[in-house]
């Protein structure tokens, strides 16, 4: 983020709510409702995304650890949210993060780069997500691009490439939910993606009625699933929105206030990115200066520590 482009002081921004009657109440079997539902939630997302807010950098890596730490669920491991964050804001530059960052690395990629699914970009993600390569997953990116082109609406794209996934690697599930953010993305035409999906496949939508066990991407009634975590998804990152958008109002409102020498460029990465180490160096900041930068903003109410330590601390919106 350029710094020079940060507006000084940040108006509050109206952050828009899925409707509460785009909200389903109690089961929703039909594919037609649950689209009506999913597209009602997107477009108040939508709206979000295309107005771009100062603070949509952090908001999209804050979703993009949930994805993450729901990525470990699914795969069995036992890292949460603060792990994660750990794993990566704490390594040494250059230091592998471990095969816990490396998912998170995963989808940090999907918030932070333009919507694009080419061989190469492919077989770097199933590498960060520990996925043997296959001749079957090599053609998964001519399937994307045949779903961005036609014109079925966006979750049902990105029911097909779970399918298409689901059929070419059975073991990938992690790689099917991080390409339906892009298929979504791409089909939306969003400049960059949004990490939604991955924190609802294990959520309330997929349950087989009365059966037990979770909707996989062959079964019937897959489709009206997933609209269904569409809009559960879009909810909770309009909330998410919601919860940092006053923070980073109140973060740029203090910025008369410092007096440190760099203080712009450390309010552009916590704009940009879920947490800074308070370690932070930089050019014109040194690791002394960043201490005493974030206490100050702590004090002002403008950052919030997020670790809980008395050492290597976190900051973020």
């Amino acid at each position: 983020m350029n710094v020079a482009l940060i507006p000084h002081p940040l108006a509050p921004f109206p952050v828009p709510t899925v409707p509460s009657w785009a909200r389903p109440r109690g089961s929703v079997a039909e594919p037609a409702e649950a689209a009506f539902l999913a597209g009602a939630a997107l477009n108040s997302l939508d709206n979000l995304v295309r107005a771009n807010p100062p603070w949509a950098g952090a908001w999209r890596q804050r979703l993009a650890l949930t994805g993450a730490a729901a990525a470990m669920s699914v795969i069995g491991r036992a890292e949460d949210e603060a792990g994660l964050r750990d794993a990566w804001h704490l390594r040494q530059p250059g230091d592998d993060p471990g095969p816990a960052g490396r998912v998170l690395a995963a989808w940090r990629r999907l918030a932070e780069r333009s919507p694009n699914v080419d061989l190469e970009t492919l077989r770097s993600v199933t590498g960060l997500l520990g996925i043997r390569w296959s001749d079957e997953l090599a053609t998964l990116p001519d399937q994307v691009e045949v779903l961005t082109r036609t014109g079925a609406p966006a979750p049902f794209a990105a029911a097909a490439i779970l399918r298409a996934v689901d059929t070419a690697a059975p073991g990938a599930e992690l790689l099917g939910w991080w390409l339906a953010d892009q298929v979504l993305a791409l089909r939306l035409r969003w400049p960059l993606p949004v990490p939604l999906l991955m924190a609802e496949a294990q959520g309330a939508a997929f349950r087989r009625a009365g059966r037990g066990g979770r909707l996989r991407p062959a079964d019937n009634g897959f489709d009206a699933a997933i609209c269904l975590a569409v809009v559960h998804a879009a909810a909770r990152a309009l909330r998410c929105a919601a919860e940092i958008a006053p923070r980073a109002a109140r973060l740029q409102a203090v910025m008369p206030k410092l007096r440190a020498k760099g203080a712009g460029e450390a309010i552009a990465l916590l704009l940009d990115d879920d947490a800074v180490p308070g370690t932070l160096t930089t050019p014109t900041l040194s690791r002394w200066a960043a201490r005493r930068l974030f206490e100050r903003l702590e004090a002002l109410g403008a950052v919030r520590e997020l670790t809980g330590r008395s050492s290597f601390k976190l900051y973020g919106l």
